[in-house]
This record gives C-alpha cells, sequence and structure tokens, in this order.
C-alpha cells in the first residue's frame, strides 16, 4: 500500500492519510487495524540538511524525531527517537521527523553529522506505526528545499515538480514490479 501526507501533496496511486506525525499515526493507525497492509511505502517531499540538492529523489526505511533543542543539548527523550526497517547491512540516509520545519541552516547542520539527511514531518510516524503492526515499510522523498531561511518559498517554488518527479519515479517502479 503507498500512502502520502494528502492535503496539497497527493498522488493518484497513493492514500492520503494527514499531516505531521499526529494525523498520519492515528489514520494509518485506523487502516492497519481494520485492513492491514502487507508493505507500507510512504511518498512525499523533504527537506534538505545540506548534503541532498533540490530534486533529489531519497529512498530510505529509516526515521529519527530529534528535534532541534537537542542539537542544543537543551532537551533529551526518554523514547527511542529512531526507527528502521532497514533489514539489510546497507547504509542509507536517516530521515528525520518534526512537526517544525527547520530554517536555521547552521544548526540543522548538525544533523549530517548524527547521519540525519533529510526531513519529512510524517515518516517517523509512518515507521513507528509499521514497526508496531510488524509491516515492512519505506519511504521514497522528492528534496524540496534546503532547511534555511527560505525553506518556505523554496518549498513552494519547487513543491509542484517534486510531486511530478516523485510521481514519475514511483510509477516507473511500480511498473518494474509489476512487469
Amino acid at each position: 500500500m503507498i500512502v502520502c501526507a494528502g492535503n496539497n501533496e497527493s498522488f493518484d496511486f497513493a492514500l492520503p492519510m494527514g499531516v505531521g506525525m499526529v494525523e498520519m499515526a492515528m489514520n494509518l493507525t485506523r487502516l492497519c487495524l481494520f485492513d492491514k497492509p502487507e508493505f507500507l511505502l510512504f511518498v512525499g517531499s523533504a527537506g534538505s540538511y545540506g548534503k541532498e540538492q533540490i530534486f533529489n529523489i531519497v529512498e530510505s526505511k529509516t526515521a529519527a524525531n530529534i528535534e532541534l533543542a537537542f542539537l542544543q543539548n537543551k532537551a533529551y527523550t526518554p523514547l527511542d527517537n529512531v526507527v528502521s526497517t532497514n533489514t539489510e547491512a546497507k547504509k542509507e540516509i536517516i530521515v528525520n521527523s518534526s512537526n517544525y520545519i527547520s530554517t536555521d541552516f547552521e544548526l540543522s547542520q548538525n544533523f549530517l553529522k548524527l547521519g540525519v539527511g533529510i526531513e519529512n514531518m510524517e515518516f517517523f510516524a509512518v515507521l513507528k506505526v509499521a514497526q508496531e503492526f510488524s509491516i515492512p515499510a519505506g519511504g521514497v522523498f522528492c528534496v524540496t528545499n534546503f532547511t534555511n531561511k527560505d525553506a518556505h518559498a523554496d518549498f513552494l517554488a519547487n513543491h509542484e515538480k517534486a510531486k511530478a518527479l516523485l510521481h514519475e519515479h514511483v510509477t516507473k517502479r511500480i511498473k518494474e514490479l509489476t512487469s
């Protein structure tokens, strides 16, 4: 099953589940309780902490929930804040999720030191729900912006093209798998 956030980020091949971690977790949990999928694939946009370039397509099976205050040693969590469905030994980009978009490029550079490359609001919730229901899962993202002061303006300027690139990438992969 392919899912997405919804609102202005919908795809004809994906079921919208909600924007942010809370909506995604609630709606995806409800779906899994009543119609558990064999596999979950999340498709969405992402912001880059600096290494990934605008319009890059990134695939991942690992997500984190690390807030900016953690990077400043002003917060901690007793919760497990990294989840992965990656069963292979290969290293991949970790996707950070928060209900906030990072706009401090200097501070967000610290994510790269932790092996975290991009951010997407929903992916951590997707993987936590998948983990709870023992469902293999992953995500496909297109970078729309860097995590800097222009993050929102760049997201708006690049969002339509990013959605088109995601649509092209995912439909091509679906055709490859079903051929």
